[in-house]
């Protein structure tokens, strides 16, 4: 992977984690059902962060399988799990959006209201928090054992994993939105959720500040 693969690939954890940034905001605005343009803003912010975040595990993923053949597995892993999560994201966010589309008036709340909006709730929160878990649990292994990325960056990966690992069994604690640990609770799907992304800002930091001798060691 040249320098400017692995640049790019910091790049856009930077962007995503600013995006996350600005989106996450968006979701704590209104007590009730929030306005068309809350969701639809909210929702385009996320097709984006997914975007960019799909990006930088592709990266993630050269970087690991570089560090030797040993290591191909655990970066196919990092991937996979990575594209699940982004997938469940994405199908997450258009079923939200149907919602708003089909009632533009504001009089609903796809997070909570819908005909899907329960089953919705699954992939926003315990789905997305296996896949999360499985994904940064590869990756943080990966990165201590091959080394190519700071040592802090693995072992953070391991504690995000394990908030995430926390809140799987979130479904059987009912569907109140404003509970911290619920299905579809803000600690879930708010906070914990918005964790991955921030890692990423971490590390695309720590990837696009490091020296052109630095970054000749990483391709």
């Amino acid at each position: 992977m040249d320098d400017s693969g692995i640049r790019l690939m910091g790049a856009c954890g930077i962007a995503a984690g600013a995006l996350a940034a600005v989106g996450v905001p968006l979701y704590f605005l209104y007590s009730g059902a929030p306005p068309a343009w809350n969701v639809l803003a909210r929702i385009l912010l996320n097709i984006l962060t997914c975007a960019l975040l799909l990006t930088f595990l592709a990266g993630l993923r050269h970087l690991i399988r570089d560090a030797g053949a040993g290591f191909e597995w655990l970066a196919s892993l990092v991937f996979g799990s990575g594209l699940a999560y982004v997938t469940v994201t994405l199908v997450a966010a258009s079923l939200e959006a149907g919602v708003v589309l089909e009632y533009p008036g504001g009089t609903l709340d796809p997070t909570v209201d819908g005909p899907l909006a329960h089953a919705n709730m699954l992939m926003h929160g315990s789905v997305a928090r296996l896949l999360t878990a499985v994904l940064l649990t590869a990756a943080g292994y990966a990165i201590l054992r091959s080394g190519v990325l700071p040592c802090w960056s693995g072992r953070s990966a391991y504690v995000v994993a394990a908030v995430n690992v926390a809140f799987v069994p979130s479904l059987f604690f009912g569907t109140d939105a404003a509970q911290f640990y619920s299905a579809v609770g803000w600690g879930n799907t708010a906070m914990t959720a918005a964790l991955i992304v921030y890692w990423a800002l971490a590390v695309g930091i720590a990837v696009v500040r490091r020296t052109p001798r630095q970054l000749t060691r990483l391709a």
